[in-house]
C-alpha cells in the first residue's frame, strides 16, 4: 500500500515541473492563439543555457537561473516582434509552419554546438536529498520544483488579473482591433507576452536538466507532455494546467508501478480519456 502511495505522492511532484512545461503554452495560445511547436526544444535550449552559463561561470544551477532567465526573455520578445508576429492571422497554418521549422533550426544547432552526447546540470545535494514523511520519502528537488510550479502559476495568474500590462494581455485576446484602436501597441503586447512564457521556459528547462539527463533530440517529448497538460486541465486556464501536468505525472507513475514500460503509455491513455469525456479539458476559461 506505501508503494502505491509513495507512486502517487511521486506523480503528483513530477506534475509540477510538466505544469512548468505548459505554462508558456497556455499563457501564448491563451494571449494570441498561437500553437508554438518549438516549445519543447525551447525548454532545451534554456537547459543548454544553464549548462554553458554553470560551466563557465562556476555557478549553482539556481544562480544560473538570473542569467537563463533575462536572456530567455530577451529572445522570446526579439523572436516575436521580428518573426512570430508576421505569421499570425485568421490561418493557425503560418505560426505552425514558422515555428515547426523553428525547432528543426534549434534542434540542429544544439547538435552542432554540444554534440548528441546526453548532459545534466549538476544540483548537488538538493538532488539526493529527501524528507521522510511517515514511510515515505519525498526528494527536496522534486518538492522544491512543485513549489515552484505553484509560485510561477500564481505569478502570471496575478500578472494577468491584476496588472496594467495584464490587461493589455486580456484586451488583445478579447478582440485585438478595439485594443488596438484604444492605443495598445499589439506587436509590443505579444513581444511582452512571448518574453514571459519563455521567462517560464528557463525555470522548466533549468529544474528538468537537474532531475534528468538531456540531449538535443528530446524536446518534442516534453512539448508533447506541456500540450496534453494545457489540454488536461483546459485551455488557457494557468490552474487547471498545475492540474493537468499532476493528473499526467500520476498516470505516469502509477503507470510505471503497474510496468515499467507502461509510464508514458499511461499518461497518453490518461489524456485519451480526458479529452474523450471533457473535449474542453475539466477546467477550460469562461469566456466573459
Amino acid at each position: 500500500m506505501i508503494e502505491w502511495v509513495n507512486s502517487i505522492v511521486q506523480g503528483i511532484l513530477l506534475g509540477g515541473l510538466y505544469a512548468l512545461f505548459a505554462a508558456g503554452l497556455s499563457l501564448i495560445f491563451g494571449v494570441m492563439r498561437l500553437v508554438n511547436i518549438a516549445h519543447g526544444d525551447l525548454i532545451i535550449l534554456a537547459a543548454y543555457m544553464g549548462l554553458t552559463t554553470i560551466v563557465m561561470l562556476g555557478v549553482h544551477p539556481f544562480v544560473a537561473l538570473l542569467i537563463v532567465i533575462p536572456l530567455m526573455a530577451g529572445f522570446g520578445y526579439v523572436l516575436q516582434r521580428g518573426l512570430l508576429n508576421q505569421t499570425l492571422g485568421d490561418d493557425i497554418l503560418p505560426p505552425l509552419l514558422v515555428t515547426f521549422g523553428l525547432s528543426v533550426i534549434i534542434q540542429n544547432a544544439l547538435l552542432e554546438i554540444y554534440t548528441a552526447d546526453p548532459q545534466k546540470l549538476n544540483g548537488g545535494l538538493i538532488e539526493t536529498a529527501s524528507i521522510p514523511v511517515g514511510g515515505l520519502a519525498i526528494g527536496i528537488l522534486p518538492l522544491v520544483t512543485f513549489a515552484i510550479a505553484i509560485v510561477v502559476i500564481a505569478g502570471l495568474q496575478w500578472v494577468f488579473y491584476a496588472t496594467a500590462i495584464g490587461r493589455g494581455f486580456r484586451a488583445v485576446s478579447d478582440n485585438q482591433d478595439i485594443a488596438q484602436l484604444m492605443g495598445l501597441n499589439k506587436a509590443h503586447v505579444y513581444g511582452l507576452a512571448m518574453a514571459l512564457a519563455l521567462g517560464v521556459v528557463a525555470i522548466a528547462g533549468i529544474l528538468l536538466g537537474m532531475r534528468t539527463s538531456f540531449d538535443p533530440s528530446i524536446g518534442a517529448g516534453r512539448l508533447i507532455f506541456g500540450f496534453e497538460a494545457v489540454i488536461i486541465g483546459g485551455l488557457g486556464n494557468l490552474w487547471g494546467t498545475l492540474a493537468g501536468g499532476v493528473i499526467l505525472g500520476v498516470a505516469q507513475t502509477i503507470g510505471a508501478k503497474i510496468d515499467p514500460g507502461w509510464q508514458l503509455l499511461a499518461g497518453h491513455i490518461a489524456f485519451l480519456v480526458v479529452l474523450a469525456l471533457r473535449p474542453n479539458g475539466l477546467f477550460p476559461r469562461v469566456e466573459h
